[in-house]
């Protein structure tokens, strides 16, 4: 019986021991359980912080990206009403009236004729009558043009352009920022 005893405190004192290292186990896992857990909740916050400056940002670049396709289109918009603007016009001065064309011819040549005395005119077909016997005009010539008065020196080296549409350009870039607050505000 001897021998159970001792078999017996040996099987207990190793039982005991087990038991001990068993809880220590225990306990180290859940230190590392807890440590593991510590770190996924700190990964899950940094991460969760980063989608929300991602989605921030993303945000952002949608709205910055819709303000500029927004801009884009006013500006088009814009351009559009400034082109029709300027082509009825354009227009408006083709379509004017026998006096008012003869009236608005006289006054080119007079600034004209300043410029290049004895100059050649050219105008479209049909306006030859509006400016017949004006002072200063060596020779008048009808083409086929665009409304307006061209004068040019006897020798072909100066050219003035008087043609509606260069004329009313010209206008136009000088006074485009007017027009576009007189139009847009």
């Amino acid at each position: 019986m001897a021998l159970d005893n001792v078999v017996g405190q040996i099987l207990e004192s190793a039982n005991s021991e087990a038991d001990a290292l068993i809880q220590e186990a225990e306990k180290e896992k859940a230190s590392i359980l807890k440590q593991a857990d510590e770190q996924v909740a700190v990964k899950q916050k940094a991460e969760q912080k980063d989608l929300e400056q991602t989605l921030v940002r993303m945000r952002q670049q949608e709205l910055s990206s819709a303000e500029l396709e927004a801009k884009r289109v006013t500006l088009n918009a814009r351009k559009q009403v400034l082109d029709n603007t300027f082509q009825s016009t354009l227009k408006e001065l083709g379509s004017l009236g026998p006096e008012d064309k003869a009236r608005l011819y006289k006054r080119i040549l007079v600034k004209g004729v300043a410029t290049i005395p004895n100059a050649k005119v050219y105008c479209p077909k049909g306006d030859s009558k509006y400016i017949a016997g004006t002072a200063g005009v060596k020779s008048i010539e009808e083409k086929d043009m665009e409304p307006g008065l061209v004068l040019e020196s006897a020798d072909g080296s100066v050219s003035l352009d008087y043609r509606f549409k260069t004329v009313l350009e010209g206008v136009w870039e000088k006074e485009l920022k007017n027009v576009s607050n007189i139009l847009f505000g």
